[in-house]
C-alpha cells in the first residue's frame, strides 16, 4: 500500500503537529483507520493567517509578473502528474472512491493548475473607451489572503479549482479540507512545497468547521472565502461574510432533474442516467437524483433502468471492475438509508436496492446498493431534499411544459440532464430550466474552461473558466490626465 501522509499539518509553510481535536481518516471499504492526526487549532489558524498576510505582501511575490506566477502553477501541475498513482491511492483510502475515479480526479487537478497558469499569462487588462481628457484603464489586483473550504467527496479536484486560480491571481491561500478526507489535501501541500512556492502562501488546515471554518470567514484579514459544501453551512457562512462585507463564493447542494423524452435513444439514456446518479456512489452535488420520464415510454424505460441498475458492480474500490464503491463513512451511509426508510414510510415504492449488500465482503464497509424509488410526486420529501447517495426517484411527465414546471419546482438549481433526439426541444427545455449547467444527451462531463456554479439554494458565483481568476481579484479603475493643465474648478488658486 502507498505510504500515507504522516499526519502533520502544513501551517505557514512548515510541517507540524496540529493543536486541535483529533481527526481519524477511515478507509470506507472496511472501516480500518488510515491515519489519526490532530486537526488545526485556532492558534494554528491565526499563525497561518498572519504568515500568509506577510508572504502575500512581500514584493518577492506581490511584484511577480503574471507569467512568473504561472511558472509555479506549471510546476505544481507537473508535480501532480508525476504523482498521480500515489495521489489516487491516498484519495481512495481517504474517501472510498474507485482508483479509476481518483486517478481521473488527480489528472483533472493537474490540468486545472496548468490551465490557470496559462490563463493568468494571457489575461489582458482593459484600456477603456476614452470619454474625456484622461487615459482610462481597468486593472485587476489580488485580494490578499483568501480561504478555500472544500468537501470530502472530491477533494483533490475541489482543492485545485480554488487554490489554482487564487494563486494565479497573486493571493495567499488557506485551504480547509473536510475532516473526513484530510490526507489528499496534505499530499497536495507536499507537492506545492516542492514547487518552490514562497513559504506562507499556502497552508492546509483540516479541523472542525465551528472552529477553523468560523475563524477563516470571520477574521478581518481574510479577503474572500470560497466554499463548496452543504446549503445550510453555506447560508451560515454567507451571513458571517455579509457582516464584514466580504465576497464569498458558494457551490452548494442539488436535486438535479434528468429528463428522458419519448424520442430519446433509450440505450444512451439508460447508460447516462445510471452514470449521472450512481457514479461516485451518488455522493455528488450534481447527481441526477430526480428522473422525469415521458409517460409514453415510462414503464418500458423504468423496467430497462432497474434491470441495468441491478447489474452494476458494487465492490471494493481497489477492484478495477467496481462501479459503485463504498460511501465515505458508515454514518453517512446510515443517513442515506434513513432518507430511503422515510420515503418508503410516506408511500414510495421500492423498485430496487434500499439496503446494504449482503456478504462478508461488505460487512465492515460503508456500502449501499443503487436504489430506485417510484410512486411519489414531485412534492414528496425524497424529491425535495438532497440525499447525497445512490438514490434515484422516478416521476412521469406529459410534455415540455409539464417537465419544465416540475423541474423548476425545487429549491435547488445546480444541474440538469436532457435526453432527446430533437435538438431544438432540448435547447428550449435547457434554457427554461433554472440551473447552472445543462447536459444534453450526456451527463457529468466537465471542462475547466467552462464556468460552473448554481442558482437558488445551489449557491452563487462561478468557478472555472477564464473569469475564474478574476473571482479572486479586485478591480481598480485608473485615470491618467493627458492635458497637463490644472483642473478648471480650482481657478487661479494654484
Amino acid at each position: 500500500m502507498t505510504d500515507l501522509p504522516e499526519g502533520k499539518l502544513f501551517v505557514a509553510g512548515e510541517w507540524e503537529q496540529g493543536g486541535g481535536a483529533e481527526i481519524a481518516s477511515i478507509f470506507p471499504a472496511d472501516g480500518s483507520v488510515n491515519r489519526v492526526l490532530n486537526g488545526a487549532s485556532e492558534s494554528d489558524g491565526l499563525r497561518a493567517i498572519e504568515r500568509a498576510k506577510q508572504a502575500q505582501a512581500d514584493p518577492a511575490w506581490l511584484n511577480l509578473r503574471p507569467h512568473e506566477r504561472a511558472r509555479f502553477l506549471y510546476r505544481i501541475a507537473d508535480g501532480i502528474e508525476a504523482n498521480i498513482d500515489r495521489i489516487s491511492q491516498i484519495q481512495t483510502r481517504d474517501t472510498g472512491k474507485t482508483l479509476r475515479e481518483t486517478s481521473a480526479l488527480a489528472a483533472s487537478a493537474a490540468g486545472t493548475f496548468r490551465y490557470f497558469g496559462a490563463v493568468v499569462e494571457t489575461l489582458d487588462e482593459t484600456l477603456t473607451t476614452q470619454r474625456g481628457d484622461a487615459l482610462t484603464a481597468s486593472v485587476h489586483e489580488p485580494l490578499g489572503v483568501v480561504a478555500a473550504i472544500t468537501p470530502w467527496n472530491s477533494p483533490i479536484a475541489s482543492d485545485a479549482q480554488k487554490v489554482a486560480p487564487a494563486l494565479a491571481a497573486g493571493n495567499a491561500v488557506l485551504l480547509k479540507p473536510a475532516s473526513w478526507s484530510p490526507l489528499v489535501s496534505l499530499e497536495l501541500a507536499r507537492i506545492i512545497e516542492e514547487s518552490g512556492l514562497p513559504k506562507g502562501l499556502f497552508s492546509v488546515l483540516p479541523g472542525a468547521g465551528r472552529e477553523i471554518g468560523n475563524l477563516l470567514v470571520e477574521h478581518p484579514d481574510i479577503a474572500k472565502v470560497s466554499f463548496t459544501g452543504g446549503t445550510s453551512t453555506g447560508r451560515t457562512l454567507a451571513r458571517k461574510a455579509a457582516e464584514k462585507l466580504m465576497p464569498i463564493s458558494l457551490e452548494l447542494g442539488g436535486k438535479s432533474p434528468t429528463v428522458v423524452f419519448a424520442d430519446a435513444d433509450l440505450d444512451q439514456a439508460v447508460a447516462g442516467v445510471l452514470y449521472g446518479v450512481f457514479s461516485s456512489t451518488g455522493q455528488s452535488c450534481i447527481a441526477g437524483a430526480r428522473l422525469f420520464v415521458q409517460r409514453a415510454i415510462h414503464d418500458e424505460f423504468v423496467s430497462r433502468l432497474v434491470s441495468a441498475a441491478e447489474r452494476l458492480r458494487v465492490g471494493h474500490p481497489f477492484d478495477a471492475a467496481t462501479q459503485v464503491a463504498p460511501m465515505i463513512h458508515v454514518d453517512h451511509r446510515d443517513a442515506v438509508a434513513g432518507h430511503v426508510r422515510s420515503a418508503l414510510s410516506e408511500g414510495a415504492e421500492l423498485l430496487t436496492g434500499g439496503n446494504a449488500p449482503a456478504g462478508e465482503d461488505y460487512d465492515r464497509g460503508a456500502y449501499y446498493l443503487p436504489t430506485i424509488l417510484a410512486g411519489v410526486d414531485n412534492t414528496a420529501r425524497i424529491c425535495r431534499e438532497e440525499v447525497f447517495g445512490p438514490v434515484l426517484v422516478v416521476l412521469p411527465f406529459e410534455d415540455e411544459a409539464d417537465v419544465i414546471a416540475q423541474g423548476n419546482d425545487n429549491d435547488y438549481g445546480l444541474a440538469c440532464g436532457i435526453w432527446t433526439r430533437d435538438f431544438p426541444k432540448a435547447w428550449r427545455v435547457g434554457r427554461a430550466i433554472r440551473t447552472g449547467t445543462v447536459w444534453i444527451n450526456t451527463y457529468k462531463q466537465f471542462s475547466i474552461s467552462t464556468p460552473f456554479g448554481g442558482e437558488k439554494d445551489s449557491g452563487m458565483g462561478r468557478e472555472k473558466g477564464r473569469d475564474g481568476v478574476r473571482a479572486y481579484m479586485a478591480q481598480k479603475s485608473i485615470y491618467t490626465d493627458l492635458t497637463g493643465r490644472p483642473l478648471a474648478w480650482a481657478g487661479g488658486a494654484a
